[in-house]
């Protein structure tokens, strides 16, 4: 008797089938049946199930002789089950890699429950992959199992068949099929979660749910839609014959107003000439199955707006409904003009506010600052700013960004809101500015402006100029625009001469170039052993563990964010020394890992990445221009090049960096498991590829670069500034002890050569 039985109704799917057997028959976990089940499917669904039946002797094929529908086909599975759990996939879905082996890991650990929730993705035909998780539904903390009173929110408002597994005797026991007609779903499982005599959750996503460009019957014009009513039917005649379940009728009852308000309302679900048909069968429905307490029922309590749709429907008339619905939504078109016409008028009035304030002298002793547009305290500009409230603190400081960054800035600074008056007016009159992007594009700099462009690390990726015949990764480039901003720049800082040739020749402007290295890696050089441990203590990080940074920058190629890794088959190989810190590049946010593992710490929204570089052992990424600062701190580094081809045919670099690395290279996710597993990735050739790399791009980058610009730009110093620390007498922060990373000292005493090939 196998552990799972995984059902898989197709119809018109042959496109998606084999994916999705695949997605099954390969998981880790081997111990299943898979009954696939071709419901007369006009295509070739019926041949596709019949090949892997052939092949694999844990697919059973049944061929229906009709079309029946969904669930009809689903309960032609069910009757040849003889797993422990059921498992319903539809055919154009897919299981994630480890999804069994989780599910079975969560059942043992909760004693083998009725059912077991778990979490699913909503899969766009665009390739944009989004979590469907509801705050607080899948929570894992008390009870490792419990009834449906414990946690009545999972008798949420939208219900799924395929994001449980179900025990098979259970299902037996309570008699439960599905019946024919579109939203099967609600018949089946509402049933199901009230009658169980356990529940447990799983907090993870096992499930891929595919919303296709042509959509699903549910969301097509049909009559069908009109089933919903008897699937309705169907429930409350279930609980008809048992008084134990009639705590669930008031929230049933909402439910089931909702759903039925939600299709009426939806614009492309009933058919021309039967809205008013549905209306009056949905009042006559509310009416029927209406218990006082409804609105109080246990749950969430529906949003006033929402309540007074359901009386509306079961109260009124069609004509009456469509009136004040109608009228409401003039309303709320009114006030969204209305509100788009005050911010206009606003904007006006803060362009004029800025006009003004330009005829106003200069303010020398205030310097604004921003990065990455409107972010927190960050990077280059952090770093410089820091310094010259410690060298010159006559200067007032500002920094541009919006409130949901002003716990990142410092409290002697100023937090200045874009668009707003104390904006315009520091733009206006504010002596320098500092930024790594664009302060704004409406911004001109006045003479006697002093504008410091810092940008944000060496460049590895082409970028400015180097893009025009790159239409992949700009696919319209505002070379006026790219152009216009650089000209407006006084001074360029750069952290190497690789760095210096990059930018003068894609942005040729009548700038400065200062090479004094890169400010934001002046921390790696102060901070000490202790701040290391505490950082690595606030992120979470077990003690005497190895932390790997993964930080991988964005695909211009790609719309969606690339799963590079498999994160939980990474960790499970390395086995239990290593954690992974995943940091998602700012174009996608966070987090990389979708499922939450005890040795995966999610560190996207961390505010600061020089924090991270110092709590971790070694950096993971691929054409980040991360690795150049990185390099600093000489710990380990590993490029993880799965896609080199596409990137450099799409983006391009300015140097081949399989040919100079700043250690080991992986090409695929078994190399880089390998490099770790067998210590290539501390060894004394991935030392000396680093070592080369540290010469070529960090040869200023000594803990006092931001010193050097704020003696040059803000206090007009040409002599004096603080000369450059050699290499060799450098001591940048070391590695938590007792982590297996390899601190410089420790390096130079270590054999000088092993025999990794890198090449």
């Amino acid at each position: 008797m196998p552990r799972f039985s995984v059902i898989v109704p197709a119809y018109k799917v042959q496109a998606y089938l084999q994916e999705s057997l695949d997605s099954v028959l390969t998981q880790s976990y081997t111990d299943l049946e898979v009954i696939a089940v071709d419901d007369c499917s006009p295509d070739a669904c019926g041949e596709i199930i019949d090949r892997y039946a052939a092949r694999d002797p844990r697919v059973t094929a049944v061929h229906l002789p009709h079309n029946l529908g969904p669930g009809a086909a689903r309960n032609a599975g069910l009757a040849r089950a003889t797993g422990d759990y059921l498992v319903f996939l539809d055919a154009d879905d897919t299981l994630v890699p480890g999804a069994l082996q989780a599910v079975t890991d969560r059942l043992k650990a909760t004693g083998s429950p009725d059912v077991l929730v778990y979490d699913h993705a909503r899969t766009h035909w665009t390739g944009e992959t989004v979590r469907e998780r509801l705050a607080g539904r899948l929570r894992e903390d008390g009870p490792a199992s419990f009834r449906l009173t414990d946690r009545p929110d999972l008798l949420g408002p939208v219900l799924l068949i395929g994001d449980k597994a179900y025990r098979r005797e259970f299902i037996e026991r309570a008699g439960l099929s599905f019946p024919p007609g579109l939203y099967e779903d609600v018949p089946w499982t509402y049933p199901a979660l009230m009658t169980a005599t356990s529940l447990a959750v799983l907090d993870r996503v096992c499930v891929h749910h595919r919303q296709r460009r042509t959509g699903s019957v549910l969301s097509t014009s049909t009559r069908r839609h009109f089933d919903v009513f008897a699937q309705y039917d169907r429930v409350f005649a279930f609980l008809a014959g048992r008084p134990e379940l009639e705590r669930w009728r008031p929230l049933l009852y909402r439910r089931m107003a909702e759903h039925l308000t939600g299709l009426y309302a939806a614009p492309d679900r009933l058919p021309r000439g039967s809205r008013r048909e549905f209306f009056r069968r949905a009042r006559a429905q509310l009416r029927r199955y209406r218990v006082p307490g409804a609105v109080t029922a246990p749950g969430a309590v529906p949003a006033p707006g929402t309540r007074i749709r359901h009386a509306l429907v079961r109260l009124g008339d069609h004509t009456t409904y469509r009136a004040l619905t109608g009228a409401r939504t003039a309303f709320l078109r009114a006030r969204t003009r209305t509100r788009a016409l005050g911010r206009a008028v606003r904007e006006r009035l803060m362009l004029l506010h800025h006009r003004l304030q330009r005829l106003l002298p200069l303010r020398p002793d205030l310097a604004v600052f921003c990065a990455y547009g409107h972010g927190g305290y960050a990077c280059d500009p952090a770093a410089v700013e820091a310094k010259l409230r410690e060298l010159a603190p006559r200067f007032r400081t500002a920094w541009i960004c919006g409130p949901e960054h002003d716990a990142t800035v410092p409290a002697g600074t100023a937090r200045l809101r874009p668009g707003s008056a104390g904006y315009w007016s520091a733009l206006a009159r504010a002596g320098y500015l500092v930024t790594n992007t664009d302060v704004d594009p409406r911004f001109v700099r006045r003479a006697g402006q002093v504008l410091l462009q810092t940008q944000h690390g060496t460049p590895l990726k082409r970028v400015g100029l180097d893009l025009v015949d790159r239409p992949a990764a700009a696919p319209t480039p505002d070379v006026a625009g790219l152009l216009r901003g650089a000209d407006q720049w006084d001074y360029l800082l750069s952290g190497n001469h690789h760095s210096t040739l990059v930018w003068e020749k894609a942005l040729p402007a009548p700038y400065t170039t200062l090479e004094y290295g890169a400010p934001r890696n002046d921390v790696f050089h102060r901070a000490g052993s202790a701040e290391v441990l505490e950082i690595r203590e606030r992120l979470g990080i077990p003690p005497g563990t190895t932390a790997i940074l993964y930080a991988p920058t964005h695909r211009d190629y790609r719309r969606s964010r690339p799963d590079h890794l498999d994160f939980e088959r990474v960790l499970r190989d390395l086995g239990p020394r290593f954690t992974i810190l995943a940091r998602a590049h700012r174009t996608y946010g966070g987090p990389l890992g979708r499922d939450p593992h005890p040795r995966l710490v999610d560190v996207s929204d961390h505010p600061s990445v020089e924090e991270l570089c110092l709590a971790s052992d070694a950096l993971v990424t691929d054409y980040s221009s991360l690795m150049f600062d990185y390099a600093c701190l000489d710990r380990p580094i590993v490029v993880h090049a799965d896609d080199w081809e596409a990137y450099e045919a799409t983006r391009g670099t300015y140097f081949d960096l399989r040919s100079f690395p700043p250690g080991a290279i992986a090409r695929t996710e078994d190399e880089l498991v390998d490099i770790f597993a067998t210590g290539h990735w501390k060894g004394s050739r991935s030392a000396q590829l680093r070592a080369a790399f540290r010469t070529r791009f960090c040869p200023y980058d000594d803990g006092h670069a931001a010193e050097r610009v704020v003696r040059r730009v803000f206090l007009g110093q040409t002599t004096g500034l603080p000369p450059f620390v050699p290499l060799e007498d450098r001591r940048p922060a070391p590695a938590a002890p007792g982590t297996g990373a390899t601190t410089p000292g420790q390096r130079r005493a270590a054999p000088a050569y092993d025999r990794l090939t890198l090449d």
